[in-house]
């Protein structure tokens, strides 16, 4: 997935995408160890995608913070 993608999806859909795509690294760990997968790099792939989202998930809540102590410290 793309950067650009993840972006575009609301705060609910990238939940969603979070715990899909984490359920696919376990999926393909496991066929790891069952030796059953084709190509290894799709666990690396798979992870970095997770990362990805929880980067932007991440810089989604710093943003929503910083926003609250600016314009909840003033009166």
């Amino acid at each position: 997935m793309k950067i650009k993608e993840i972006r575009q999806l609301s705060d609910a859909e990238l939940a969603s995408e979070i715990g899909r795509l984490e359920r696919a690294v376990y999926d393909l760990r496991a066929q790891a160890v069952t030796e059953k997968l084709a190509d290894p790099t799709r666990i690396t792939k798979a992870k970095r995608d997770v990362a990805r989202c929880l980067t932007v998930r991440n810089q989604r809540a710093r943003e929503r913070a910083a926003a609250s102590q600016t314009s909840g410290g003033q009166a």
